[in-house]
């Protein structure tokens, strides 16, 4: 019977466990201030965190933005390239963004790079918190190019 509640101890410890790594992950930054250019950072996913990071004006003012923002690129208009481009990025716990990546491409470098910079010129967020404090938290997030 210690066996079996030992067993199952063990296994809801694992879970737990996994659950709790789950919510953190640990990312590789750049930071060109810094002497040393790379550091490991942890951050929050999205999902995990008590209050989400928010884009200032909400989902609408986000939306806004990036069709105030976004330049579709001559060479992919020309071609009448279009796509999604699926991009990472970190709100800090000042807001700011960085660390932005891009998860899956469009298949044109053109608009790969214009979401990346699209996502570069975003202002600050409101950031996400765990409890009251305030940690950094991963966002995905589509840039879609239509014509």
């Amino acid at each position: 019977m210690l066996k079996l509640i030992r067993l199952d101890l063990m296994l809801v410890f694992s879970v737990l466990a996994f659950v709790a790594s789950a919510q953190i992950t640990r990312v590789t930054t750049v930071d060109p201030m810094a002497r040393s250019k790379a550091q490991m950072v942890e951050v929050y996913e999205f999902d995990y965190v008590d209050v989400q990071p928010q884009f200032p004006g909400g989902e609408h003012g986000l939306i806004n933005f990036i069709n105030e923002t976004r330049e579709y690129p001559f060479h992919a208009y020309e071609k009448k390239i279009q796509g999604r481009v699926l991009c990472s990025f970190i709100v800090g716990t000042d807001g700011r963004v960085s660390n932005i990546r891009v998860i899956r491409g469009s298949g044109d470098e053109s608009l790969n790079r214009e979401a990346m910079r699209v996502i570069g010129e975003m202002p600050r967020w409101k950031a996400g918190k765990v409890g009251k404090t305030a940690v950094p938290v991963r966002v995905v997030l589509p840039i879609a190019f239509r014509l």
